[in-house]
């Protein structure tokens, strides 16, 4: 008896059985070149031997294949079956559109950069540290011993105690507090050995006339340009231009800074 391998159809002798599978195209067919087999057994034997497999293109949620990226793709598309690929910014959930991860992240608040507390979304990861070091979360529980004003963190107080704005202490300085740090550091810890402090350090500078060019008050020192003489003034009374008198006291850090302010910062 012959079977057909297509359909059911059995037959006594070889050659009906071929006339059936001529007449109704049942022969199994190479599915990279045209050569035909009776059995799907003998097909698969030849496609193994010679790599004759047709590259199969699946389906990207159920185990339908396809032989053509097309057919499996208008596949896709008429059954919905593309897998989601806009990721959630902090969970591994995933989702076909932008609008749908965002709604899925405001509604949970899986912002990479969110702070929870607050209910906000930062820009950045350097914007959401600032909001966390900030009063809003720290509080303001660090007095100036002079004036009692409060601040969130010890570089705040160093800066109004450097930069003069202390009216209780209007002598203090950042060239003053300099002075006394050797004495109360005299193996450096924190400053760079000096073999002394000069005069000129104590300085004030003024900007004459010859800084504006018509646009901007230009600093001589970093061609920096400022839109009033007064900004200019700050810039140049300002530690910018003077000497890193501050390390980091972290072995092996090699920062430097202008101010004890500037180094309470890094260590913050």
């Amino acid at each position: 008896m012959f079977e057909c391998s297509t359909c059911d159809d059995v037959y006594y002798w070889q050659e009906d059985c071929d006339e059936h599978m001529n007449d109704y195209g049942h022969w199994i067919e190479c599915q990279t070149c045209n050569r035909l087999f009776r059995t799907q057994i003998a097909c698969n034997q030849h496609m193994n031997a010679v790599d004759h497999w047709a590259p199969t293109f699946e389906c990207e949620m159920c185990t339908s294949t396809f032989h053509t990226q097309h057919a499996a793709n208008q596949h896709m598309n008429a059954k919905d079956h593309w897998l989601p690929t806009v990721p959630c910014e902090t969970c591994p959930t995933k989702f076909h559109t932008q609008q749908a991860v965002d709604n899925h992240m405001r509604a949970k608040g899986h912002y990479r950069n969110y702070c929870q507390q607050c209910n906000r979304r930062f820009i950045n990861e350097n914007c959401l540290r600032r909001h966390l070091n900030s009063k809003t979360h720290r509080g303001t529980n660090i007095a100036c011993a002079f004036c009692r004003t409060l601040f969130v963190t010890v570089s705040g107080l160093s800066h109004h105690l450097e930069s003069g704005s202390c009216p209780q202490a209007k002598g203090l300085n950042r060239d003053r507090i300099h002075q006394a740090i050797p004495r109360v550091d005299p193996n450096g810890h924190i400053c760079k050995k000096q073999i002394a402090w000069y005069d000129e350090e104590n300085s004030t500078y003024e900007v004459t006339g010859s800084a504006y060019n018509g646009s901007y008050w230009v600093c001589y020192l970093c061609k920096k340009g400022f839109n009033s003489r007064k900004a200019l003034e700050s810039h140049v009374n300002s530690p910018v231009h003077k000497e890193k008198v501050y390390h980091c006291i972290k072995r092996g850090c090699p920062k430097e800074f202008h101010s004890l302010a500037g180094l309470f910062n890094h260590l913050e």
